[in-house]
């Protein structure tokens, strides 16, 4: 026998059992971003590596560990399958010129790929949402962004399970003064740091502070606060965030210590944070990037986003039960004796012109065995054909939650069913 091939670990299937879930909450997703005026972009899954490395930065866990990397067999060229949605989009937004005399706000929806564990709502190829908003300077944006998202929680049904915590890490001149203060800091308490926080030591600093160790937490509760050495206007842009997010009624937390595990990030940063997910509890995080589509190559303007993933979201819709039990379908028809093929055909079609989603039984088969498939399908209602109803031109429509069924004219049954489907 020939030996089966598996998927590639971490990369896993989406059944048809589990799809209509992922479509549920897209379908949310898209409604609300149609509803705040996003459009969408899509962009390749493979792009040019020193996109990555010079968007993302050099010294980050996904350029040194985490991406997938390769050799263009053909001409020699570095390619890297995407670990992220920003620095493609705004690469697009670059090269095709987007931000000629206007603004954009964008989003995406896809898989990323990132070489790690795989684990319960990580793996190495997961699904992300992200939303870009671009050409936007003022804190009006980044507190939209943020009620973008609360408004999500609370569609979904899950408002309740999610906490929102924000920070501002300045811009580049505050933060070269917080880096020299926070590496003079470390250098003194260095025989505490573990392995990761000694390699990040003179790389990255700020991500010692975000370290889940903790032995480290007392030490990294007693370092400098960049928000010590912000300017003016960058308290006044994080004063002005946080005015517009009291206003609009939403809840914050301020964690001095909430970083971005990505170098383009400046200002407004945001997290909103589960308890229900284990040690995994990040769901969407996200914040501002003033210096990114420069550093890209396009004149320089400011940018918002964030980012989602769906596994990890999908994961606390399930555990809070607000995710569809089965794949609904309005009506299963049933049918059986000579001519009943094509007199299903032709009345399953007249009811998917009124909008009624209709699976027709295909293939042999009792009424007996076909009403169990009718009732197994999750449909509310069947509609039932059989010789008599050819010879008189009707059908049956009987409803599978309670109700009374009736035989009647084939162009009372879109009514009929629609009527049954609303009760």
């Amino acid at each position: 026998m020939t030996q089966k091939i598996q998927a590639v670990r971490g990369m896993n299937d989406v059944l048809p059992s589990e799809s209509f879930r992922w479509e549920y909450f897209e379908g949310v997703l898209r409604a609300l971003l149609a509803d705040y005026g996003y459009h969408n972009i899509r962009t390749p899954i493979v792009e040019s590596t020193p996109l990555f490395v010079r968007s993302i930065g050099e010294v980050t866990d996904i350029v040194e560990k985490e991406m997938y990397t390769f050799t263009d067999s053909l001409n020699g060229d570095s390619l890297t399958l995407r670990p992220e949605g920003t620095a493609g989009t705004l690469r697009a937004v670059v090269e095709h010129n987007l931000l000629y005399n206007t603004t954009q706000r964008l989003w995406y929806m896809g898989p990323m790929f990132r070489h790690e564990r795989p684990q319960k709502g990580r793996y190495r190829q997961f699904h992300q949402m992200g939303v870009e908003a671009l050409g936007f300077a003022g804190p009006d944006i980044d507190a939209e962004i943020v009620a973008m998202t609360a408004d999500l929680w609370r569609r979904l049904g899950i408002d309740q399970s999610v906490a929102l915590e924000i920070n501002t890490l300045g811009n580049s001149n505050e933060r070269a003064a917080h880096r020299e203060a926070l590496i003079r800091y470390l250098e003194q308490h260095a025989e505490c740091l573990d392995e990761d926080g000694k390699r990040r030591l003179y790389t990255n600093p700020l991500r010692v502070l975000d370290t889940k160790n903790p032995a480290l937490q007392a030490l990294c509760n007693a370092a400098p606060r960049l928000i010590d050495y912000l300017g003016e206007a960058s308290r006044a842009h994080y004063e002005g965030w946080k005015a517009l997010l009291d206003g609009l009624g939403i809840a914050y937390t301020e964690n001095p210590r909430l970083v971005r595990g990505l170098d383009y990030y400046n200002q407004s940063v945001f997290e909103w944070v589960t308890t229900d997910l284990g040690a995994q509890g990040t769901v969407c995080a996200g914040g501002r990037y003033d210096g990114l589509i420069e550093q890209l190559g396009g004149k320089p303007a400011p940018g918002i986003g964030f980012g989602m993933g769906l596994e990890r979201v999908l994961l606390l819709l399930e555990a809070k039960g607000r995710l569809p039990e089965t794949q609904g379908t309005d009506v299963y028809l049933v049918h059986q004796g000579e001519g009943s093929v094509l007199y299903s055909m032709r009345l399953a079609q007249a009811l998917r012109t009124a909008g009624i989603r209709v699976v027709m039984h295909c293939g042999e088969g009792s009424f007996k065995s076909q009403m169990r498939k009718a009732d197994a399908s999750g449909a509310a209602v069947a509609v039932i054909v059989g010789e008599d109803e050819i010879r008189t031109g009707t059908a049956v429509v009987k409803p599978l939650r309670g109700g009374d069924q009736e035989q009647m004219d084939l162009v009372r049954v879109p009514e009929a069913v629609q009527r049954a489907l609303a009760d």
